[in-house]
């Protein structure tokens, strides 16, 4: 999950703020005069364009650039959803060639604005089944997968001799008051796919009475995930460190394992656990730009995003599990962040026609 993705997905080694390489954030995107070339491929740079928790190994990304013969920029342009709005606001002349970070929460806005031009990138066939989509136009490919859950820090619960909540109705009970912090909704990806969630579980007729109840028993709510989680959070290494006071956060099940890999000393069990029973799946996909001044280069870059050198690569530099058949997941996620076995989940359709109406409903109840 572009955890996002991640976060944004947003990437949970953020929260950290301890060793992961990330490419810069350019100000500026396009070709230099050294560089320049036209739609048919003659650039030697090609531009990705992400949300701010995009990361590589250096080792992995320079193997494709001398395989390939492209320089690679990353334009990093906030959260996934202000990413995706700001990129259908300027697809008529885009900031790059790819787009990295679109969800299953907002890819209906995307494809139903023509963010993305067709192109089947090669490894598709490779991908697990249950993470395909738009299978008759290939105008995404699906690069990363996470679940987007409450996480609650040990040490407050076991002080507290509190038990942690493990489901959303035991969010809203008297003894978990004024214990979450959560993210807009209607400019967060994680705070938008908690809300899906609850959309998912209470139905049609059930979730705006249960946000009341929420807002009722104090759930605070921020604008990104880098607050909520970052700041807020006060079982999370930036928590800590910010005298956060929330014990309970949407994030992500991979914040965990997050938490005990960049730690120093490494603890040896995670300090924040996952309430199974919040988990909305989500799923991060990339495409090619539909006015992509650099096609050819944009098409090497998601064939790249799908080999198995970069998913082998991606869970710990994004915090996010690969999509493709047979890439390795690394043990500490296994251990610390195992994927939710009955996450929520919503059929696309169903998000396309209600999300906006929802956020909308959801501001009016919880932010006014």
């Amino acid at each position: 999950m572009s955890i996002t993705k991640k976060s944004t997905v947003k990437s949970v080694a953020l929260a950290v703020g301890l060793g992961l390489i990330a490419l810069p954030a350019l100000s500026a995107c396009g070709s230099s005069d050294a560089d320049s070339g036209s739609g048919s491929g003659g650039s030697k740079t090609v531009t990705l364009v992400s949300h701010d928790s995009w990361a590589v190994s250096k080792s992995v990304l320079a193997a494709f650039e001398k395989q390939s013969g492209y320089k690679v920029r990353v334009l990093e342009d906030g959260d996934a959803g202000q990413a995706v709005n700001k990129a259908i606001l300027t697809k008529d002349n885009p900031q790059g060639d790819v787009f990295f970070g679109v969800d299953n929460t907002l890819l209906s806005r995307a494809l139903d604005n023509g963010l993305f031009q067709s192109y089947e990138a090669k490894g598709s066939d490779l991908v697990l089944p249950e993470y395909r989509v738009d299978r008759d136009k290939h105008r995404v490919t699906p690069i990363d997968t996470g679940d987007i859950c409450v996480n609650y820090d040990k040490a407050y619960f076991s002080k507290h001799k509190l038990t942690p909540p493990s489901s959303f109705d035991d969010l809203i009970k008297p003894e978990y008051k004024n214990l979450l912090v959560t993210e807009n909704a209607s400019a967060s990806s994680p705070g938008l796919g908690f809300l899906l969630g609850t959309a998912a579980k209470y139905g049609d007729d059930g979730w705006q009475d249960y946000w009341k109840k929420l807002k009722a028993n104090g759930v605070k709510v921020v604008d990104g995930w880098e607050q909520a989680y970052n700041e807020e959070f006060s079982g999370s290494a930036g928590g800590k460190k910010a005298k956060g006071d929330r014990p309970l956060v949407v994030s992500y099940a991979s914040s965990p394992p997050a938490e005990v890999i960049y730690a120093d000393p490494k603890p040896t069990t995670a300090p924040t656990g996952v309430a199974t029973g919040t988990c909305f799946r989500q799923v991060e996909y990339a495409g090619l730009l539909s006015n992509a001044e650099n096609a050819k280069g944009g098409k090497a870059l998601l064939d790249f995003m799908l080999t198995k050198t970069f998913q082998d690569d991606m869970p710990l530099n994004m915090f996010v599990y690969p999509v493709r058949e047979a890439a390795q997941v690394p043990p500490e996620f296994t251990k610390y962040g195992p994927q939710a076995k009955n996450p929520e989940t919503l059929d696309p359709a169903k998000i396309a026609d209600n999300r906006d109406d929802w956020v909308k409903s959801w501001t009016s109840l919880v932010l006014k």
